[in-house]
């Protein structure tokens, strides 16, 4: 059978060839509920079936305090998976230790019948134990790329000032030491990703990235024109750029998860947002468009998007997700986006011609 994707593209200034849809592992994590193992095996059975190699998985500690990572390695060694054909991101701050309370103490609530719990380490010395740990966890394989995960949210726990700039300077510290991994061969890039691409923009000017992922704030929906100017940038640089949670936690193809909260129709700031919703679905209705088609297809085609992360605890959906890639859009729906206010007017990338 031929792979549904072969395309490959050059993953910034590295020598790795990047496929245009990575695939996330939270559910390997038991992220909101407890699959079995005979699915988690079958979720990455179908992200190597469709995917000429090497196919990328992105994962991290904090994914079920490691379990994540866990489960990947296992289930590749498991489907005698070749480390060359497969490219794994670790994001590193997060670090397991025993599970003493009823249920985790890092998230709780999310991560369902996981069997340890995790602490953040951020810092030149605690970002390596995570790295040490995560490649202990994988046991088989080694993760090519890193980042230092969500360091928005890590900043965004500052009680003052003084802690913010020491937070701050903790993160710095900790790619630091990631550079100094990639000086030893050990990874061969360096990364950053965030829900606030304020903190990648601040960061960038402290820290030379090899790629950068941007999370719920890149898409079809939200796409700030300071964020494109600052995206123009490090096209121009050739930083590579992955795009992820285009659907905004599912919402724009009718989940009821927005950027993983439950939105409150009463609240006048969520009512516009329904209001878009429905106003998008319309369009696509028009256009016979399926709504997770759009937000793919905007999403992939910014300049210098070489990849949109795509994420299921389904695996019966993993081929659809996939097929989401080679689907188009006519710019005339763009252009009825743009006329209903949905797309900013001066919008460059579709909606032109």
């Amino acid at each position: 059978m031929a792979f549904l994707i072969e395309t490959k593209n050059k993953f910034g200034k590295t020598n790795l060839n990047f496929p245009p849809i990575i695939f996330g592992t939270s559910a390997l994590g038991n992220l909101y509920v407890d699959l079995q193992e005979e699915k988690k095996l079958k979720i990455v059975s179908e992200c190597i079936k469709y995917i000429a190699p090497p196919v990328v998985f992105d994962s991290a500690g904090k994914y079920g305090a490691g379990l994540a990572l866990e489960i990947l390695g296992k289930c590749l060694k498991q489907l005698n998976v070749n480390s060359e054909n497969v490219i794994i991101s670790n994001k590193l701050g997060w670090y397991r230790i025993p599970l003493q309370t009823d249920e985790p103490t890092f998230e709780p609530g999310i991560w369902k019948n996981i069997k340890n719990d995790a602490i953040q380490k951020i810092s030149y010395n605690g970002i390596i134990e995570c790295f040490e740990q995560g490649n202990e966890l994988l046991k088989y394989y080694t993760p090519q790329l890193v980042s230092v995960h969500d360091p928005d949210e890590y900043l965004a726990s500052s009680i003052d000032k003084t802690d913010f700039k020491k937070r701050y300077s903790n993160i710095v510290k900790a790619y630091n030491a990631l550079f100094e991994l990639k000086k030893e061969g050990k990874i061969k890039a360096i990364g950053i990703g965030a829900k606030d691409w304020q903190i990648i923009k601040a960061l960038y000017n402290d820290v030379e990235f090899d790629w950068v992922m941007f999370a719920n704030s890149l898409t079809i929906m939200k796409h700030p024109p300071e964020l494109l100017n600052f995206i123009e940038i490090l096209n121009k640089k050739n930083i590579a750029i992955i795009n992820s949670a285009v659907f905004h936690a599912g919402f724009l193809t009718g989940g009821k998860f927005f950027d993983y909260r439950i939105l409150n129709p009463d609240d006048n700031d969520d009512k516009k947002i329904f209001q878009w919703r429905e106003k998008f679905f319309n369009i696509c209705k028009k256009y016979n468009i399926n709504p997770s088609v759009a937000c793919v297809h905007f999403a992939r085609k910014i300049p210098g998007v070489i990849s949109i992360a795509l994420n299921t605890s389904n695996p019966d959906r993993i081929k659809e997700n996939i097929s989401l890639i080679l689907e188009e859009v006519p710019d005339e729906f763009y252009k009825e986006m743009k006329n209903e206010g949905l797309i900013d007017k001066d919008y460059p990338y579709a909606g032109i011609s």
